[in-house]
């Protein structure tokens, strides 16, 4: 049984050598993405006491602005960002799709690649070796992954991440944005296995402004602004909520 409970938890970001005060008083009065603090160390405040708990079935779409929180809380709730203060439990395996370039070797090739990813993601090596054809197959990157990454486009590097990042069935699903890299054939290939993905996983949670996308996937909603979650429920009253934010 899959189950993500955030308890309290915040998240700051360190702003080091930052000593001009105007300069500061500037950032607090633009500041969308948290808030900042001025102490020994200037930082911003990027998540807020945040408390929800999500169990099997519940697909929770991430609402706001930019600059509101929501890719934090993504990277938090995947264990990428360790929290300043609360508490982050979670059960089951993730596949976070956020970053997925993270780690990789520019160096390497693609079927070192495949494996690194493997790893990172908490698989061992036999495990790795049982799927390194269905990625290569899906990737059909062909005799492209006896090469550096460095050698590849951009559109290559995301077959292949792609590919390596959703080899596996997770339990619970991490995404941040819809699938935006890659020519159009790929990219209804891959949104096609994606959704897959979404079906059998226990948990999903994902972060995108396309409401259509929140309205054919998501059960539930967080609306965010400055690193603090003003929402959490059903996703049409998220919606609600959210609009509600604009008129006011």
């Amino acid at each position: 049984m899959a189950k993500i409970q955030l308890t309290d938890v915040s998240v700051d970001y360190p702003i080091q050598h930052l000593q001009n005060r105007s300069f500061i008083g500037a950032m607090k009065d633009a500041a969308v993405g948290g808030t900042i603090k001025v102490g020994k160390t200037v930082y911003i405040r990027a998540l807020d006491g945040i408390s929800f708990e999500l169990k099997d079935g519940d697909r929770l779409g991430l609402l706001g602005r930019n600059g509101a929180g929501k890719t934090t809380l993504l990277k938090t709730m995947a264990g990428i960002l360790p929290p300043v203060e609360g508490r982050v439990r979670v059960e089951g395996r993730i596949s976070p799709l956020i970053s997925m370039m993270l780690g990789l070797d520019s160096e390497a090739s693609g079927y070192e690649n495949i494996r690194i990813r493997g790893r990172l993601m908490g698989f061992r090596d036999e495990q790795i070796e049982a799927i390194t054809a269905e990625v290569a197959a899906f990737t059909e990157l062909e005799d492209y992954l006896h090469l550096p990454l460095k050698t590849y486009s951009s559109g290559m590097r995301a077959r292949l991440t792609f590919g390596a990042s959703t080899a596996f069935k997770p339990e619970i699903l991490i995404l941040d944005e819809w699938l935006g890299t890659g020519d159009i054939e790929f990219r209804n290939k891959a949104a096609k296995h994606l959704l897959s993905l979404i079906d059998s996983a226990g948990i999903f949670v994902f972060a995108t402004h396309s409401r259509d996308l929140h309205k054919r996937i998501s059960n539930k909603g967080a609306v965010l602004n400055k690193g603090r979650v003003l929402f959490f429920g059903d996703i049409e009253d998220a919606f609600e909520f959210q609009d509600s934010l604009t008129k006011g």
